[in-house]
């Protein structure tokens, strides 16, 4: 950053803290305000996004000794101050930054004497190494510290325990194990993010997380449908027709009965209200769906019953609407 910048900044405003502040006192009140307006936490957030690079850009000169002492000095000039320093004396800031404007530069590089920033404040300053201005690490380029890498790990969970929900222990990718609270209703292929839990910033910035990339196995009975839970329910020709009341299976409780009633067709659904899936989203359903059963096998009784019916049934042919359907 500029030192000209730096004449114009209020870092310690930025940041709401003191100019008595404390490394320690600095350090957390930097990481409240990183997660606050972080960037992963407020996306398209254009105002977030300037907010986070101003504390980011504020803590990366307040947080290292030797660049806060500099910006120190830059802002007592702020006060109409005057210094002297390399030979020179009652040189005002003005006076020092008119010297790389001298064939147009403005606030360009040095035009005249070939000084760059570093050696003019390091003199002024008496420097014995180091750039002046100069930040570790980078978020984004935004010149503050860096987040430290996520750790990826994996699991597989049968699918009661993905809908109930459960503490488990995994072992990350840097082999280190942890334990992960598993929210009710997660779902096959959704993605848990455990904040700060990940691998420690290189430069004092926020930890990175830990992401946990679930799989949930294919259910025998039940399929997922959002939060609903749907059920193909088999009945017979005979209940179908006439009618009957039925047992319906629940996830993990204890069976409900549903009435089918009379000329029910397969492919109807019935619903259960609140016996789907729960999560903080809410309550789905449960959605019986009615298949008729067809027996593969006929007594001599059942055959001669049948073939009676078939003399009595009414003489619809229930393709008829599909081949209109087809013919446009």
């Amino acid at each position: 950053m500029a030192s000209q910048d730096w004449f114009d900044k209020d870092f310690y405003k930025t940041l709401g803290v003191a100019k008595t502040v404390d490394a320690a006192e600095l350090k957390k009140t930097y990481r409240k305000l990183a997660r606050k307006y972080h960037p992963d936490s407020n996306q398209g957030d254009a105002a977030a996004e300037a907010k986070f690079k101003e504390i980011s850009e504020a803590y990366s000169v307040l947080s290292d000794a030797e660049q806060r002492a500099e910006y120190d000095q830059i802002r007592a000039m702020g006060s109409g101050a005057r210094f002297t320093a390399g030979g020179q004396s009652n040189q005002g800031f003005d006076d020092v930054f008119s010297r790389f404007g001298q064939q147009g530069g403005g606030r360009g590089r040095p035009q005249a004497s070939g000084q760059s920033y570093e050696d003019l404040f390091g003199g002024l300053f008496g420097q014995q190494g180091g750039g002046f201005g100069q930040t570790s690490g980078g978020y984004r380029g935004f010149g503050g510290p860096t987040k430290g890498q996520d750790v990826t790990a994996r699991t597989t969970l049968d699918f009661v325990t993905a809908a109930r929900g459960e503490t488990i222990s995994l072992q990350g990718e840097d082999g280190r194990p942890f334990k992960v609270k598993i929210p009710a209703g997660v779902a096959d292929g959704q993605k848990i993010r455990l904040r700060g839990r990940g691998r420690p910033s290189p430069d004092g910035g926020e930890n990175g997380d830990i992401v946990v990339q679930v799989k949930v196995r294919k259910h025998p009975v039940f399929e997922r449908d959002g939060l609903n839970l749907r059920v193909t329910v088999p009945v017979t020709f005979v209940e179908a027709a006439l009618g009957a009341t039925i047992e319906v299976p629940t996830l993990g409780g204890d069976p409900v009965k549903l009435r089918v009633a009379p000329g029910t067709p397969s492919g109807r659904v019935l619903r259960v209200k609140g016996r789907g899936i729960t999560s903080t989203k809410g309550t789905g359903d449960l959605l019986a769906v009615v298949q008729v059963a067809v027996p593969a096998h006929l007594d001599d009784a059942a055959r001669e019953a049948l073939e009676k019916y078939r003399e009595v049934e009414p003489g619809e042919n229930p393709r008829d609407e599909l081949m209109a359907k087809a013919r446009g």
